[in-house]
């Protein structure tokens, strides 16, 4: 293994270019996995422009968050241990694995009990280090790769952010009464992760909600009981009429001003409305709502990497149903992101070295 090769962001808003420098090489408890999936992740298309809508507030840029240019991206990584550090103990060379690139800073309470994603100092692979649209990457720690011997690696590799998201914000709903709905708005990767995995969950009546009728017919192969178009001028009223008035949680994947209006509208006394979708806007309802209507408002950060590994075990159990995966060569990528930015994508795109 003598060099690396990549498809890098060079420059803030165009394409990736390709590159070449000398393979990394391992030490202590790093491990080197050359990559054989890497998922294509909504996310990206933020990194690429550089900088996520605030709304009012202007814009998030990634230099702010500390991203620097060439950077590789890409985090929903699988492959195979290519080289590993003297240190690592719990790793053979050939190994099929996931990497989980949420990594906190290691040293504060977060970090500490296992919350990585709620770290304030992050170091994540495909934004602040180079991640997984390339031959190889390097993980910090062997305790950040995960084994799925056996697992096909372009099927799991989307866990690593699109089902880990989810996963997260699920738990952070909570359990439902049996004759209580779940909504989720949205049905790309992450929608659709968030319907098989809640399946899993033991959420009994789940709704799916999406302005496209492609992407809503993959929600119910996916395992939604019914699915809304909210582009529908009765859209709320057919929402109340489907729940019985019983909405009691929405997980929403997209995270944009539109589809925080209509969850807190639609969601009944004391529901629970969590945000993982990074769309970008303003967040508006009116503020007596809070107290009137009981509801909880939260946030959800990607996940964390116990979760990972328990989400690649629901997966060997056959507990969770795939989203729909497209195959294209890591050399596509550019054309892979534009279709990405068209939403002309159904489930995932995940590049092949």
């Amino acid at each position: 293994m003598d060099e690396q090769i990549s498809y890098d962001l060079v420059e803030w808003g165009q394409d990736f270019e390709r590159r070449t420098r000398p393979a990394p090489q391992p030490k202590a408890k790093e491990v080197v996995v050359k990559i054989t999936a890497s998922g294509l992740c909504h996310s990206d298309l933020h990194i690429k422009k550089g900088f996520m809508d605030l709304g009012e507030r202007g814009r998030l840029t990634f230099t702010q968050r500390g991203a620097t240019l060439p950077l590789t991206l890409g985090h929903e990584i699988a492959g195979e241990v290519a080289a590993i550090g003297e240190d690592v103990t719990n790793l053979t060379i050939g190994q099929s694995v996931i990497v989980f690139p949420w990594i906190g800073c290691g040293e504060c309470l977060a970090c500490d009990e296992g919350r990585e994603s709620d770290c304030t100092s992050m170091r994540i692979i495909g934004i602040h280090r180079d991640g997984g649209f390339a031959s190889h990457v390097l993980v910090e720690d062997e305790r950040f790769v995960i084994d799925i011997e056996g697992l096909d690696a372009a099927t799991v590799a989307p866990y690593a952010c699109s089902g880990l998201t989810v996963y997260n914000g699920l738990q952070k709903i909570g359990a439902l009464r049996d004759d209580e709905w779940l909504a989720v708005l949205g049905a790309g990767g992450l929608g659709l992760n968030a319907i098989a995995i809640a399946r899993a969950m033991g959420y009994r009546h789940i709704l799916a909600i999406d302005i496209d009728e492609d992407k809503l017919a993959l929600a119910r192969q996916m395992g939604a009981d019914a699915v809304i178009n909210s582009h529908a001028e009765d859209a709320l009223e057919k929402i109340a009429d489907i729940t019985h008035g019983r909405l009691f949680g929405v997980l929403d994947s997209f995270g944009s001003e539109q589809t925080g209006a209509l969850a807190v509208a639609a969601l009944t006394k004391s529901g629970r409305y969590v945000v993982v979708g990074q769309h970008g806007g303003d967040f508006k309802m009116p503020q007596i709502w809070l107290p009137q209507k009981a509801l909880t408002v939260r946030g959800s950060h990607v996940g964390n990497c116990t979760q990972l590994a328990e989400l690649i075990e629901m997966f060997r159990q056959g507990r969770l149903t795939p989203i729909p995966v497209q195959k294209m060569r890591l050399d596509q990528i550019n054309e892979a992101i534009a279709a990405l930015s068209k939403g002309q994508v159904q489930g995932r795109v995940v590049l092949i070295p």
